[in-house]
C-alpha cells in the first residue's frame, strides 16, 4: 500500500519549505515521491519553491478550486484515486492553512482508497514565533491538527528566543486541554534548527504515525442557530482575515470568483441551518428555504467581497453588527410568508 503524509500548518507556517527537505530524505533513500497540494491559488509558488527536487523520483499535482465544498472533497479523492496509479511509494499532501482534518480521514477510508492507501503520519507545522491572538476558529483549527499529529515541528526556531518559544509550547498544550483532548502519548516534537535536522530526525519523523483525537467539535457547528449566527459569520470573516495575504493574492491575482466560491458553501449552510430551526413545526418547501438563503447570501457575500476588496480594512465586529441590526426579526418574517 501507499504510505501518505498530512501536512498541516498554518499559511507561512513553513509547509513547503519541510516537505522540500523531507521529500529529498524519501528520495535520497530511494523513494518514489508524488507531492499534492490540496489548495487553489498557490501551486505557482510552490512549483517554483519545489523546483530543484521535481523529477522521476518526485512530481507534484495539485486539487484545482473554483467548486464548494464536496466538488472540492471529490476533486480530492479523483486526483488521489489518480496518483494511486502511478505507482508512488509515498504520497505528501500539504493542504491549506485552513484545512478541515476531517475530510483527510474521512477520505482515505472511502472505497477505493482504503485499499490502495494507508495513513503515514500527520505533520503538524507551527511557527516557533506564533502570533496567539487568533479567534476561535483558527484556536480550534491548531489545536485540532496538533491533537492528531504523530509530529510537532516547530518552524523558524533559529530565529526565535527560547523564552518565545517556551511560551508557543505552553499556549498550544493550553489550546488542548480547552479541546478536551490532551496531548497524545508519543508524540514526537521538535524544536530544532531545520539546516540542522539530520536523517535520523527525518527517520523519526517518518514512523512517527498520527492520533485518532476524539475532541470537542468547536467553530460553525455550534454557531448556526437564530441566536448565534452573528458569532458564525464573524467566525468565517476573522478566517478570512488571518489568511489576508493568500485571500488578497487570489483574489488579485486570480479571480474574484474563486474566493467567492470559497465563501458561498461555509455562508449557505450558516444560513440553511437557520432558517432550519427557526421554520421547525412549520410546512415549508425545501426550495423556499434554499431561496431565502440564497437571497441572504448575496447579501452577506456581497458584503465581504466587498471588504476584501478594500483590504480588509473595516473592523469585521462592526461589519457583522450592522448586518445584525439590519436583518433583525426579517428571517423569521421571511419564513412566514413562504409558510404553507
Amino acid at each position: 500500500m501507499i504510505s501518505i503524509d498530512l501536512i498541516t500548518g498554518f499559511l507561512g507556517s513553513g509547509k513547503t519549505t519541510f516537505i522540500k527537505k523531507y521529500a529529498k530524505y524519501l528520495i535520497d533513500q530511494g523513494k518514489n515521491i508524488g507531492i499534492l497540494e490540496n489548495d487553489f491559488g498557490a501551486v505557482n509558488v510552490d512549483a517554483m519553491l519545489l523546483q530543484d527536487i521535481l523529477g522521476d523520483n518526485c512530481t507534484l499535482e495539485m486539487v484545482a478550486g473554483g467548486c464548494d465544498a464536496d466538488c472540492h472533497r471529490r476533486r480530492f479523492k479523483t486526483k488521489l484515486i489518480a496518483m494511486g496509479m502511478c505507482g508512488y511509494d509515498r504520497v505528501l499532501v500539504e493542504p491549506s492553512g485552513i484545512f478541515d482534518m476531517d475530510e483527510f480521514f474521512d477520505a482515505l477510508h472511502e472505497d477505493p482508497l482504503d485499499r490502495w492507501y494507508q495513513i503515514g503520519n500527520v505533520i503538524t507545522i507551527i511557527d516557533a514565533n506564533l502570533d496567539t491572538a487568533l479567534s476561535e476558529s483558527s484556536r480550534f483549527l491548531l489545536a485540532s491538527q496538533a491533537a492528531q499529529a504523530g509530529t510537532i515541528l516547530y518552524s523558524h526556531v533559529q530565529e526565535t528566543e527560547a523564552s518565545v518559544i517556551s511560551s508557543t509550547s505552553r499556549y498550544v498544550s493550553g489550546l488542548l486541554e480547552k479541546l478536551q483532548c490532551p496531548a497524545p502519548s508519543g508524540q514526537l516534537i521538535l524544536q530544532k534548527d531545520w539546516d540542522k535536522l539530520v536523517p535520523n530526525d527525518f527517520e523519526k519523523i517518518m514512523h512517527s504515525g498520527y492520533h485518532s483525537a476524539d475532541y470537542r467539535k468547536l467553530w460553525l457547528d455550534e454557531k448556526k442557530t437564530y441566536d448565534t449566527w452573528q458569532q458564525g459569520l464573524l467566525q468565517i470573516f476573522e478566517a478570512v482575515q488571518e489568511n489576508k495575504p493568500f485571500i488578497l493574492n487570489v483574489y488579485r491575482c486570480v479571480h474574484r470568483e474563486q474566493v467567492e466560491k470559497y465563501l458561498q458553501p461555509l455562508v449557505d449552510q450558516l444560513l440553511l441551518d437557520v432558517i432550519d430551526e427557526e421554520a421547525a413545526g412549520m410546512t415549508l418547501r425545501d426550495e423556499d428555504k434554499q431561496f431565502i438563503a440564497k437571497v441572504y447570501a448575496y447579501i452577506f457575500i456581497g458584503v465581504m467581497l466587498d471588504w476584501i476588496k478594500n483590504d480588509m480594512r473595516e473592523n469585521p465586529q462592526e461589519i457583522v453588527s450592522r448586518l445584525g441590526k439590519l436583518l433583525q426579526g426579517s428571517v423569521t418574517a421571511a419564513i412566514s410568508r413562504f409558510r404553507l
